[in-house]
């Protein structure tokens, strides 16, 4: 496995600054989160793309394609609209980003997208919202599936898919090879699915991504390392016996004003725990 960073966690800086910045700290991959200003998929520019690309080849750096930006969207509503959303039109917006992902994540040779559901808006109810999703991710699944991209989807707190028994349920309707799963570890914890080791080993067929911060049970606050209950011994040995090899991405968007100091001691934290798996 390799050690990443999210982009997320770098709002404040451009994007060729903060991955040059995380090459040199010594992370092996970036988590691009696509928004404004990070190769925007409605705005992209061809010198920006030309410049990440050279840096990612330069640093020899690994990419996951990332779509959980907040407002790129809609200026109005935080991660809105989503494949659930109650008009076509709503959903319709989603798939378009997220069909412009796949197709940067392809030119980028990107490992995965990751993605999620969505909350609801409207009271449909969970089995339309569930058909809804569905519907969206099949079609999705076959794009990627054409791009030879493959598909992380993520279980989020709040979410329509919060937890690993409704992702069980995602993945048997949707059922297509390129449909795969990003596993955040705070998320597991937050919502008591432990031990994180258990999870990562039932599940490591279908673990393309996998996301890490630390977190306090029932509270979804992605927190610094060392401030939350995350059984981190746990974590990396569950890994270890996964026989994961992709990345393991550092996810603290809301560090992003101290970032260069939050990537360096999470680096530092990480690699502790990493060391004593090998």
């Amino acid at each position: 496995m390799y050690l990443g960073y999210n982009t997320n966690g770098f709002a404040h800086h451009r994007l060729e600054d903060a991955i040059q910045i995380l090459a040199e700290l010594g992370y092996e991959g970036i988590a691009l989160t696509l928004d404004h200003y990070t190769l925007n998929p409605y705005d992209l520019e061809q010198a920006q793309l030309t410049r990440v690309m050279e840096l990612i080849a330069k640093h020899r750096l690994h990419v996951v394609v990332e779509t959980g930006a907040r407002f790129l969207l809609d200026p109005l509503r935080k991660h809105q609209p989503t494949l659930i959303s109650p008009t076509s039109s709503e959903r319709d917006r989603r798939f378009d980003f997220l069909v412009r992902s796949i197709s940067l994540a392809e030119h980028l040779g990107a490992e995965a997208v990751s993605f999620w559901s969505g909350t609801p808006v409207d009271d449909a109810g969970p089995e339309v919202w569930m058909d809804r999703l569905v519907e969206g991710c099949k079609a999705l699944a076959e794009v990627a599936g054409r791009c030879g991209v493959r598909l992380a989807f993520e279980p989020e707190p709040g979410m329509l898919i919060d937890t690993m028994e409704k992702f069980a349920e995602l993945r048997r309707r949707v059922d297509h090879p390129a449909f795969g799963l990003t596993i955040d570890v705070g998320h597991l914890h937050c919502n008591g699915e432990l031990p994180v080791s258990r999870v990562l080993v039932d599940w490591r067929e279908l673990i393309w991504n996998v996301h890490i911060e630390d977190m306090i049970r029932g509270v979804h606050d992605h927190r610094m390392f060392g401030e939350g209950e995350i059984d981190f011994v746990d974590v990396f040995a569950g890994l270890k016996e996964a026989g994961y090899e992709g990345g393991v991405f550092v996810e603290l968007s809301r560090h992003s004003h101290d970032a260069v100091n939050t990537g360096r001691k999470s680096l530092e934290f990480l690699r502790s725990f990493r060391s004593s798996t090998v």
